[in-house]
């Protein structure tokens, strides 16, 4: 049984690209790690491998769930468990692809989540507070009850701050005092791709224009007529919240376009973030002519010294 390779690093880097040569060089199987690429219909916004790279290569954990339905870290863990824990136990190698990094460090780390089951009535009531005092107000709260889950939970995270009160709330325990980080028991190679900013935004924002001219626009009226509301989380993700709000006429078409380059150069940052150049857990790569030999090479080494 082969260990693991990750692939990870800011949106625009060719992560999906690079897993693909893999996969094939490799007879591998790509393992999805991004929180919107799980959603059926949504395809073209979230950069989705297309039909013929599904047919192509077996692909895990694409369009398993509508946007309407309920998904979050826990069922996305308890998912990659399962599939790659199928791949290996067929001697393939699983690719763990994705930008996400609540789910990829979720999943490498071994993370352990708090079997706390939801509470919709608390949960609305802690919306509703996010709206009329602010998210800061909630994150403060969480700081006072769970400083160490408020130091590694963004403010802006309304969901996830959310998440922790409603743990904390329910159990009467901290959930950063619940989470257990147990580690994989194979191997893992995480390789990292990475670019200078301004590279990354330049490709990000011709990423925007692409996206509109294959249809994106058309998929987010679609999502909407299906009865897909704007207030959905996955609904929130960068473009469709943006031309959900062209399409209700609350902004021009250039407006939209524009507030999504903006978003997309957030949520990059916000991927460094997650994905740190110092961290020795990381094999960072920069995009370049070289980027598929160097990588294709390390990852035979990897496999070569990973014990059968």
């Amino acid at each position: 049984m082969p260990g693991l390779v990750a692939i990870v690093g800011p949106t625009a880097t060719g992560k999906s690209a690079l897993a693909l040569h893999l996969a094939k060089t490799l007879a591998a199987e790509i393992v999805n790690a991004d929180s919107r690429q799980v959603y059926r219909h949504m395809d073209i916004g979230t950069a989705k491998p297309s039909n013929e790279d599904f047919a192509r290569i077996p692909h895990h954990l694409y369009n398993i769930v509508d946007p309407d339905e309920q998904f979050n870290l826990a069922l996305y863990l308890e998912s990659a468990n399962a599939v790659v824990k199928d791949i290996r136990s067929r001697s393939k190698l699983p690719i763990l692809v994705g930008g996400s990094g609540l789910y990829v460090w979720g999943f490498l780390e071994g993370m352990a989540i708090p079997h706390v089951p939801p509470t919709p009535d608390l949960r609305a009531r802690l919306e509703a507070e996010a709206v009329t005092q602010g998210p800061q107000a909630l994150h403060n709260r969480l700081n006072a009850v769970d400083p160490d889950a408020a130091a590694t939970i963004d403010a802006r995270n309304v969901r996830r701050v959310i998440r922790a009160l409603e743990v904390f709330e329910i159990s009467g325990v901290p959930f950063s005092k619940q989470v257990q980080k147990k580690g994989l028991d194979y191997p893992a190679l995480i390789i990292g791709l990475t670019a200078p900013r301004d590279l990354l935004h330049s490709r990000s924002d011709a990423r925007v224009h692409s996206m509109i001219e294959a249809g994106l626009v058309e998929e987010v009226r679609t999502l909407l007529a299906r009865g897909c509301s704007p207030d959905l989380p996955s609904m929130s993700a960068v473009g469709y919240k943006q031309f959900g709000s062209y399409l209700s006429g609350r902004c021009t078409l250039e407006e939209a376009t524009e507030k999504t380059k903006i978003e997309t150069h957030r949520l990059i940052r916000h991927q460094a973030a997650w994905f740190k150049a110092g961290d020795p857990r990381i094999n960072w790569y920069h995009i370049n002519e070289n980027l598929i030999d160097s990588v294709t090479k390390q990852v035979t080494g990897f496999l070569a010294e990973t014990p059968k």
